[in-house]
């Protein structure tokens, strides 16, 4: 028997509505005494001299959003965390735009800052998301993680 896990994949940039949003939801919870976010930013880097206008995400959908699941899992088991929402995007994102979203939320504040940490070395290490970056010029190469 196949376990569907929750999808948080975004198509596209990760809007500045859609993190304001799921952080208000928060607002009224009286038992969160910390939140901590982490936005992934798509950077104008400049690679052999050319500058990066876009990076254009893709992963083995399934298998990153079990990944997803199980860094949550393992997180939550970790440290005493109110609740958690990661998102990243897929297809093309430009530079300045959102890509990745990770928000924590705990009754403690060292909780959020040592979770946050956590868990964005832990996507970077295991999930199978790749970004292809573009540049100005419409040429692309597979982006080396950083």
């Amino acid at each position: 028997m196949s376990t569907t896990y929750k999808n948080v994949f975004k198509q596209g940039a990760i809007s500045s509505t859609f993190i304001a949003e799921s952080i208000a939801k928060h607002q009224s919870k009286t038992n969160i005494g910390a939140h901590n976010i982490f936005l992934g930013q798509v950077r104008e880097d400049v690679v052999d001299d050319k500058k990066v206008a876009a990076i254009e995400y893709t992963a083995y959908e399934d298998m990153a959003n079990k990944k997803f699941h199980d860094i949550r899992e393992a997180t939550f088991e970790k440290f005493n965390l109110t609740c958690m929402h990661i998102y990243h995007s897929l297809g093309k994102v430009k530079s300045g735009e959102i890509c990745l979203f990770v928000f924590v939320s705990s009754p403690r504040r060292k909780e959020v800052f040592k979770a946050l940490e956590y868990v964005v070395e832990a996507i970077k290490a295991d999930v199978p998301v790749f970004g292809k970056e573009i540049f100005e010029d419409e040429s692309s190469q597979w982006k080396v993680n950083s």
